[in-house]
């Protein structure tokens, strides 16, 4: 099902059309966007998204959104849903109308099922391929406006790049910069597990902050693993205790194999981990 709000309150017709095909979200890509994973009608991670939609509009020069009503949205779509226990809840923020002279922007909250293939991937992981990206990990600094780092709805060079893994017999995809550095997944980030730390890059080098990384970390360092935030090299994922990737809906994913070779079994791993993650939310 879908369930369909807007930052009023309101619920709408998630069938009929609202999108004005003028819209700049639509023609150019102008926009901004997050997804955050509803369980047992409770938001995960919700005003870490909030934060970062904000963050990633003002890197488009986008005005500042209306947080509150975003959250109000969540809230409407959350009590109207009538599906499963998980919902994918969908913020999205355009610049609005192409010409529009009060630069009135486009925002609203769709939530929707879960993907079975995402369901699927949490409990068997994924196969996947590294692709480059590019550009170097200090390209963000010098170039901002190629908004690296920030999560726009412009994702067609994500969605090409899964496409190419699906080519070359994976599911997903691991970034690298032209130095053979790790960024991020087109969905995900990444992370390694080694001798009871965790790894991740810095966001400094033009990826995405993750809301599910950062809850992951927060709880290892509870359960008494270490965390490190720092480069790494795409040819230290081979020599870890497992690679991860980590996002809102595929919550913490087991990657078994990496450029067609199969790495460590990593189950016990995933398991711990898994529910160092959902241990955030318990009780």
């Amino acid at each position: 099902m879908r369930v369909l709000a807007f930052l009023d309150g309101s619920l709408a017709d998630s069938g009929a059309a609202h999108l004005r095909v003028d819209d700049l979200g639509l023609l150019r890509g102008d926009g901004v966007f997050e997804t955050i994973l509803v369980a047992d009608k409770k938001p995960r991670e919700l005003r870490p998204h909030l934060d970062r939609l904000a963050r990633s509009a003002a890197m488009l020069d986008l005005p500042a959104p209306d947080l509150a009503g975003f959250e109000r949205a969540a809230r409407a779509v959350i009590d109207g849903w009538q599906g499963g226990r998980e919902i994918a809840l969908k913020l999205v923020y355009t610049r609005g109308v192409d010409g529009d002279p009060a630069g009135t922007p486009t925002a609203f909250a769709l939530g929707v099922e879960v993907d079975a293939k995402v369901l699927r991937a949490r409990e068997d992981g994924v196969s996947v391929v590294t692709l480059e990206r590019g550009f170097g990990p200090d390209v963000a600094e010098h170039a901002p406006w190629l908004l690296l780092g920030s999560k726009s709805i412009s994702y067609a060079v994500n969605m090409a790049a899964l496409r190419e893994a699906a080519r070359r017999g994976a599911q997903d995809v691991i970034f690298t910069a032209t130095d053979g550095s790790v960024l991020e997944g087109p969905t995900s980030t990444v992370i390694l597990a080694k001798d009871r730390t965790l790894y991740t890059p810095p966001s400094t080098i033009g990826i995405l902050p993750g809301t599910t990384q950062y809850a992951l970390f927060r709880g290892a360092e509870k359960a008494g693993w270490n965390v490190k935030v720092e480069p790494l090299a795409a040819t230290d994922l081979a020599r870890g205790d497992g690679v991860f990737l980590a996002s809102s809906v595929r919550l913490v994913t087991r990657v078994h194999t990496l450029d067609g070779v199969a790495l460590p079994d990593s189950t016990a791993v995933h398991q711990e981990l898994a529910a160092i993650y959902e241990s955030e939310y318990s009780g």
